[in-house]
C-alpha cells in the first residue's frame, strides 16, 4: 500500500492549524478534519477509519486527553495510533500524552520536517 492510500485525520479548534498540517501532509496522504473533539470521534469512527489521528490537546468542550479515552473505549478505534500535537507541550503533559499510549507528542509550532518524520514513521511500524 503506498503512503497515498494512508488516511490522517487532522483535530484541532483551530482552522489554520488544520490547514497548516494538512497543507504539510496532503501531498503524500490523504487528509479528514475535524474542529472538536466529538466530530473527531464520529469521523474516525466513520469506515474506511483513519490510518492515524493527530490530535490537539487543547481544544474547548472535549479536550484531546478525553477523545483519546474515547477512542481507546471503542472496538472500532481502539488501535489507530495518535499522535498529540499541541501548543502546551511541557514535559509533564509529554509524559502524560505518552503514558496513556500516544505514539508521539509534538510541540507546536511543528517543524515539517518533524511532522513528516513522525507521521511516517508511525505509518510503516503498522
Amino acid at each position: 500500500m503506498s503512503t497515498r492510500d494512508k488516511t490522517l485525520l487532522v483535530v484541532d479548534d483551530a482552522p489554520d492549524n488544520i490547514q497548516l498540517l494538512s497543507g504539510l501532509l496532503k501531498e503524500k496522504y490523504k487528509i479528514k478534519a475535524a474542529t472538536s473533539g466529538e466530530k473527531a470521534l464520529l469521523v474516525a469512527r466513520k469506515m474506511p477509519s483513519p490510518d492515524l489521528i493527530l490530535l490537539d490537546v487543547m481544544m474547548p468542550g472535549m479536550d484531546g486527553y478525553e477523545v483519546y479515552r474515547q477512542l481507546q473505549a471503542d472496538a472500532l478505534t481502539r488501535s489507530i495510533p495518535v499522535v498529540f500535537v499541541t501548543g502546551h507541550a511541557t514535559q509533564e503533559e509529554q509524559q502524560r500524552g505518552l503514558a496513556m499510549g500516544a505514539v508521539a507528542y509534538l510541540s507546536k509550532p511543528v517543524a515539517p520536517q518533524e511532522l513528516l518524520s513522525t507521521v511516517e514513521r508511525v505509518l510503516n511500524s503498522l
